[in-house]
């Protein structure tokens, strides 16, 4: 009853993510309209794919680090490729792809810096480590990012903040298809650990008489839930509080058990990512929000209540 549920719930946030925008499409003709094969329908699945990757690498990430804090943002990630990108607008360099490709790079090399960070410790990654690397990298992309906003001319200042608040306006049939091709593997390897993170949620030290390798274990979860997150990143820009608050909601309904909880997360943060898009292109239509806001308007206060709900 639970799957169907939320299996429900995506279905419907899906559809409304069709049916609304601020053009009013008959009925009849949505089949046949272009502006729902053309710019909804790929906005829609691309918000789902996104939010659904950011969810799920959220889940890992706090299962990996032990912290119920950890999310794609607080490692690092999102900010390494909203720098990538804003270097790109900054820089004029042309084509569909170019900013995208940029974000994803960034996103690959403040990976491979916290990674570092993390195993100054020894041979194996140590979740104090990364987290420490994740907000040091986080600070540091920041100021460069701030630096470079303030000294862009005023139209690239416009794109690069709207980037660095996240959008699906881009959103096309080949940003979904690369996103569809290149999300199954991390997902999988993800999902092929769920005993592991299980396991890891006991300890190091129980983990690993249990027979888990620690250090394989930790390294192949950290750069799969990267690369959901650059691959995030890349196609949306940075959109915050999904990889946060999902995972805990989802763990209110699944439990704690990653084999539910990680498909459960992808569910949930396309569900979300999907509605809050909606709100975006609705709440000033035609004029549109970026839809970072309304993950974070919405992140902010739903993550004070679980919180209530874990201190009472």
């Amino acid at each position: 009853m639970k799957w169907f549920g939320l299996c429900a719930a995506a279905a419907g946030a899906l559809l409304l993510g069709v049916l609304v925008g601020p053009v009013h499409v008959p009925w009849d003709a949505l089949a046949s309209s272009p502006i729902v094969r053309v710019l909804r329908l790929p906005r829609a699945l691309l918000g789902f794919l996104v939010g659904g990757a950011l969810g799920m690498a959220g889940a890992a990430l706090q299962a990996l680090v032990r912290n119920p804090l950890a999310d794609p943002l607080l490692l690092g990630l999102s900010g390494g490729a909203g720098l990538g990108a804003v270097v790109a607008i900054a820089l004029h360099w042309g084509g569909a792809w170019g900013t995208p490709l940029a974000a994803f790079g960034g996103a690959l090399l403040a990976m491979g810096v916290v990674y570092r960070l993390g195993l100054l410790a020894g041979s194996a990654l140590e979740p104090r480590l990364l987290i420490l690397g994740g907000v040091a990298v986080g600070a540091f992309t920041g100021a460069v990012t701030t630096a470079i906003v303030a000294l862009a001319d005023a139209t690239a200042l416009r794109n690069a903040l709207l980037w660095l608040w996240g959008g699906l306006s881009g959103a096309s049939w080949e940003t979904v298809g690369v996103v569809a091709a290149y999300l199954p593997l991390p997902a999988a390897i993800l999902y092929a650990a769920a005993r592991p993170l299980d396991l890891l949620a006991l300890g190091e030290e129980p983990a690993g008489h249990l027979g888990t390798d620690v250090g394989a274990v930790r390294r192949r979860i950290y750069i799969a839930a990267s690369l959901l997150t650059a691959v995030a990143v890349a196609a949306a820009g940075v959109i915050g509080f999904v990889g946060l608050v999902v995972p805990h909601a989802m763990r209110a309904v699944f439990g704690h058990r990653h084999q539910a909880l990680l498909p459960a997360a992808f569910l949930g943060g396309g569900t979300l990512l999907v509605l809050a898009d909606a709100v975006a292109r609705l709440a000033l239509a035609p004029r549109e929000l970026p839809v970072g806001i309304v993950t974070a308007l919405v992140g902010v206060p739903i993550f004070a209540l679980l919180l209530r709900q874990w201190t009472t």
